[in-house]
């Protein structure tokens, strides 16, 4: 019965993963198409269908350490006016729909919670906040472990824009070797690694939750 509840658990908490990732990869594609580059339009990534953007092996890690990523949407920064900029921005748009995804259910909930001042739980209602809640929380995670400066993750891209040229590219000379290290790290300190996760997603959460609490508050 244990195991039947932890697939079952497992199951859940892959919904708001697999819906949620597809927002991500959009995000990146629409903002590159927006700065002039039509790379991931062309080939079919502006969608929001999940099984055009599931990577295999980030994928696997969500089922194994509940942290993953999506296959990263094409490219091509030759289209930019400003490549740098241009390449930071579009990396960021990824984190950021996550982080707008996670306020907009943060908003459901608190609707949801204005709405059971005056009503009964019932199974259906009980099943929606649990779903909402973990659509803040999914979300919220993703927008950080994405911001991570490793590859194949936001967060190397964003660096690229901070660092000189001449380093980010000394950086670069090591990236399979940061990526494989990384990787490591999160299969056999995953324990350590999600206590680093929690610690830099609570507070993240509690803003968010609270901003979308407040802001339904003013409609109540």
């Amino acid at each position: 019965m244990e195991k039947l509840w932890d697939a079952i658990s497992q199951f859940v908490y892959m919904i708001p993963v697999v819906l949620s990732l597809p927002f991500h990869e959009v995000a990146h594609g629409y903002v590159s198409y927006k700065l002039g580059d039509r790379t991931a339009k062309d080939q079919g990534r502006l969608t929001l269908n999940p099984f055009k953007h599931l990577d295999p092996l980030g994928t696997l890690l969500m089922f194994l350490v509940h942290f993953g990523w999506a296959k990263p949407v094409p490219i091509n920064p030759m289209y930019y006016k400003n490549r740098k900029m241009g390449t930071v921005l579009v990396a960021l748009a990824g984190p950021v729909s996550n982080l707008l995804l996670s306020f907009i259910f943060s908003v459901l909930t608190g609707i949801l919670y204005a709405y059971l001042a005056n009503h009964e739980l019932t199974w259906l209602t009980i099943a929606l906040l649990n779903i909402f809640i973990l659509f803040i929380h999914v979300n919220v995670y993703l927008a950080i472990f994405n911001l991570i400066p490793v590859p194949p993750l936001d967060g190397s891209k964003v660096l690229g824009g901070i660092l000189p040229d001449q380093k980010y590219w000394a950086y670069l000379q090591h990236e399979r070797t940061i990526g494989l290290v990384f990787f490591v790290i999160i299969i056999f300190f995953r324990q350590q690694f999600g206590m680093a996760m929690n610690f830099v997603a609570s507070p993240v959460i509690k803003l968010i939750t609270n901003a979308g609490f407040g802001l339904v508050g003013l409609f109540t």
